[in-house]
């Protein structure tokens, strides 16, 4: 399939939506609302709304009816950068080739829009239960929960905070990986399972998924910070090393890290075996996951 085209018409999809669900730029507190809209609409993959759309989709779900739960992640995703890239944080002053939420506005507003957005984002997964029933979107809020909370992302983020500095191990690196990145992917694939109205063993199977895209989405991004151009990538590269963050290739190499990832791309793809042409996407994004470059 031609997945630069399928994530383009995800990507189009899911930004009409956020436009519709967003507040609007000039609604009171203006201010916070385009500094919310500024890191929203600054680009990136949208990798993990097209998951929602996708896992969705892939179960046989109707991909259009879950774009509430598709942008919460999204949401959600974004405001944990406005809030990685905080100087009490990573201090980052580029984020998608665009001055950080902060250095654009400041930081007391950066840090407010990352929590309007992290709140926005449970609002949006409730109102699925108008075009989907409450059962699933109640199940779907509660992946999201899991994912972003102390159990998943901000979980991971403290870790990673604690481990500045320490000698890293492969099961240190794993924990935070699995929590800090992967527990989000992991649930957008869920969610939109859920959504869908997946049976057990199809969540099962797509939560493996999940952890394995989600695993070697993170390698592959440490690798990028060491070796990757930083105007493809829109952030600057090297500051894994500068906060001696514990990372794969600190720990095995980039040689080793790239094989690594390459296993999990196939443990990937072996967990949709029983999935038809509809998780086709799934597929081409395991490994387009592996590939990229930015």
């Amino acid at each position: 399939m031609d997945l630069a085209a399928h994530l383009k018409a995800r990507a189009e999809t899911i930004e009409a939506a956020l436009d519709r669900l967003v507040p609007p730029a000039d609604a009171e507190p203006a201010r916070l609302h385009q500094a919310m809209r500024y890191s929203l609409e600054a680009g990136g993959k949208r990798l993990r709304p097209a998951l929602v759309l996708d896992a969705c989709a892939g179960v046989g779900g109707d991909a259009e009816a879950c774009l509430p739960t598709a942008c919460a992640f999204e949401c959600i995703h974004t405001y944990s950068l406005i809030h990685d890239d905080l100087p009490c944080m990573d201090d980052d002053d580029l984020r998608r080739g665009r001055p950080s939420c902060h250095k654009q506005f400041d930081e007391a507003t950066a840090l407010l829009a990352g929590d309007a957005l992290l709140t926005l984002a449970f609002t949006l997964t409730a109102s699925n239960a108008t075009s989907l029933g409450a059962e699933r979107a109640n199940a779907a809020t509660a992946v999201l929960a899991e994912a972003a909370g102390a159990a998943g992302m901000v979980g991971g983020q403290m870790i990673d905070l604690l481990s500045e500095g320490v000698a890293p191990s492969a099961e240190l690196v794993e924990t935070i990986h699995l929590k800090k990145t992967t527990a989000l992917l992991r649930g957008a694939v869920v969610a939109g399972a859920v959504l869908g109205g997946a049976s057990a063993a199809q969540v099962t199977a797509l939560s493996r998924y999940g952890t394995c895209l989600g695993l070697s989405f993170q390698i592959i991004d440490d690798i990028l910070d060491i070796v990757g151009d930083e105007a493809k990538l829109g952030k600057p590269v090297g500051s894994d090393e500068g906060h001696a963050k514990a990372t794969w290739p600190a720990v095995m190499g980039i040689d080793a890290s790239r094989r690594r990832a390459a296993e999990l791309c196939e443990e990937a793809l072996g967990a949709l075996t029983e999935f038809g042409v509809e998780a086709e996407p799934l597929r081409a994004l395991a490994r387009y996951v592996v590939e990229r470059d930015r």
